[in-house]
């Protein structure tokens, strides 16, 4: 895809997801409607999801609202491309992520994935948004940038 093609899905993305989120407060809300829309507009997108901070145990991610094949129940904080975006709060970009030391393979196909830490008001880290590609090398900085400023957005408000 061109990088002028990219940037314009995700600038109808935001507009939407801003459109339809105002005023919303419920975090799952919120996430499902993430999912859904970033999922429907890109189609390299394979799993398009959240692992949620576990308030019962604050050193693990669960599953939360995702679109997409069977996910991971739980992912340990500092664990595989997730867990790893979770306890540095930076975005993972993963190119090939059979080449990621601890990889955890929740479908064994995906090939490339974006990490995006999510963050509220507080500053908080709540969740990761998890996106996953069959294809090796699908996600660039266009993807970070755009995500990260989505997240924020939606997020920490």
């Amino acid at each position: 895809m061109q990088a002028d093609q990219k940037k314009a899905l995700y600038e109808e993305a935001t507009k939407e997801l801003v459109s339809i989120t105002e005023g919303e407060t419920n975090v799952t809300a919120l996430m499902a409607t993430v999912s859904c829309i970033l999922s429907e507009k890109f189609d390299y997108y394979f799993w398009t999801g959240f692992y949620v901070v576990d308030p019962n145990k604050q050193n693990e991610l669960v599953v939360g609202p995702y679109q997409g094949t069977l996910g991971c129940l739980r992912i340990p904080i500092g664990r595989g491309v997730c867990g790893t975006a979770a306890s540095t709060r930076e975005t993972q970009l993963v190119a090939d992520v059979h080449a990621f030391p601890g990889h955890i393979a929740c479908d064994s196909r995906s090939n490339s994935e974006i990490v995006v830490p999510v963050v509220n008001a507080d500053g908080q880290l709540i969740a990761v948004l998890d996106v996953d590609s069959v294809e090796l090398n699908s996600f660039d900085e266009i993807d970070r940038v755009e995500l990260e400023t989505l997240m924020q957005r939606i997020f920490a408000q």
